[in-house]
């Protein structure tokens, strides 16, 4: 059978089959197609439309319905002027203003007080000259607009914007977007072109002295009972084994006994320093006390870094999560001076805080070997607070307590053993502790 012949004995009735089926897979894919399109434009419409453009669209089809219905003139006049402002409305979203925008943060970390701007760079690299635009660039929680120029081929715009850094934080500034939106804000549509960049706004330190000056068992570190070959605290000499380094040998015992002796040592671990910040807001007269408490807290703790003390620097926790010891505390990253202070820049008082001396137990608890704690709180609830949180520390902690009150006189006190410092501003912190140091 040829294949001529095959052809003509497949049925009518097949080959009409086979068609629909044809036409009715083409008419699916046809109708995914423009539901897709439909759903896509129908999103692009509501992006675009603000609620008095839909307030105007709502209004003008009401208003023709009414006037053809009623055959009333004034109403068709009117319901047609307004679907010609909606429509003279769309033509502000035709361009996009620029080829390329920039958002940079020159310097992404200052402290509180200094000056810090964001840069946008605005470039036109195509053909085709760009119209002018409205540039907005959220900062915070305001929003600085501007009119971006038109861009001709090859053009730069490069503008820098301020940035308040009045209070400790984290700014979030961007993404930088252009808007383009009629005169009587019945169409908006925006251009995002950058990602949110956050500038850190830390907290004011002071430099202050060494730590460890004037706390030489601080400084060595606290001998313990394990046996090694190397260290700083003698224990004992014994007989040299093959392996040990010839260094160690005692040549006097040597020369005595006939055999070699290597000198055998107790092995010594650097010693922990912790810095305590009182979260509770009932400590602080005001905020502005606070805010001493945290750049003396981030004083101490950027010095203990910039030592490389082993230091951890603990924050109250939550009162509702007290379930442990480790809940009833908080401790803040110091793996290098900036992580503490980026940090440190979203620590704020909470009206829901573990009081300090169960902040200070649950310290005891978790972190061992600490040997100088510095606990730093306000003045609004007097001495016993950090008197009873040093009590909760180990006996062989030294602490030191800083109370601030701005603008204050300095003081140094000890009472009960506890030494207590006053400081009314930064300053007063180094010198209180050097005058330690030299004393100790």
């Amino acid at each position: 059978m040829t294949l001529t012949e095959t052809r003509t004995t497949i049925p009518e009735e097949a080959r009409k089959a086979g068609l629909l089926a044809v036409i009715i897979g083409r008419a699916v894919v046809a109708a995914g197609r423009a539901g897709t399109a439909i759903v896509q434009g129908a999103r692009y419409v509501q992006g675009v439309v603000t609620p008095l453009g839909w307030a105007v669209v709502i209004a003008a089809a009401f208003v023709l319905v009414a006037g053809y219905t009623w055959g009333l003139l004034e109403l068709i006049a009117l319901g047609w002027g307004l679907a010609v402002l909606v429509a003279a409305a769309s033509v502000w979203l035709i361009g996009r203003g620029a080829g390329t925008i920039q958002l940079l943060l020159p310097l992404p970390r200052v402290v509180v007080g200094e000056p810090a701007r964001a840069r946008l760079i605005a470039a036109n690299p195509g053909r085709r000259r760009f119209g002018a635009v409205q540039l907005e660039l959220p900062v915070g929680r305001r929003i600085i607009e501007r009119v971006l120029p038109g861009l001709p081929r090859g053009a730069v715009f490069d503008e820098q914007f301020d940035i308040p850094t009045e209070r400790r934080g984290v700014v979030p500034v961007g993404p930088a977007r252009t808007v383009h939106a009629d005169p009587i804000g019945l169409m908006r549509r925006e251009y995002v072109w950058s990602e949110t960049a956050e500038l850190h706004v830390h907290p004011r330190t002071v430099a202050i002295n060494a730590l460890s000056t004037g706390f030489i068992r601080d400084l060595e570190g606290t001998p313990t009972r394990d046996l090694t070959v190397s260290d700083i605290a003698f224990h004992a000499l014994r007989e040299y084994v093959p392996g040990d380094d010839r260094r160690f040998i005692h040549w006097r015992s040597s020369a005595k006994t006939g055999v070699f002796m290597v000198r055998q040592f107790e092995e010594t671990r650097r010693s922990r320093l912790m810095v305590l910040l009182d979260l509770d807001p009932a400590a602080y007269v005001d905020e502005a006390e606070f805010e001493l408490a945290v750049g003396a807290a981030a004083s101490v703790g950027a010095r203990a870094i910039r030592d490389a003390r082993t230091v951890s620097f603990v924050v109250s926790g939550r009162r509702q999560a007290t379930g442990g010891g480790r809940s009833a505390m908080r401790e803040l990253p110091t793996v290098s001076r900036d992580r503490l202070l980026d940090a440190l820049c979203v620590v704020e008082t909470e009206t829901d805080a573990v009081m300090l001396p169960d902040v200070a137990r649950a310290a005891a608890e978790t972190i061992s070997g600490v040997s100088l704690a510095f606990i730093v709180t306000g003045s609004a609830r007097g001495v016993a607070p950090v008197r009873a949180a040093a009590a909760r520390l180990p006996p062989a902690v030294e602490a030191i307590a800083v109370q601030c009150s701005p603008e204050g006189e300095a003081s140094a006190r000890t009472i009960a053993g506890l030494t207590v410092f006053g400081i009314g501003y930064l300053e007063d912190l180094r010198a209180l502790l050097a005058r330690s140091a030299s004393v100790s």
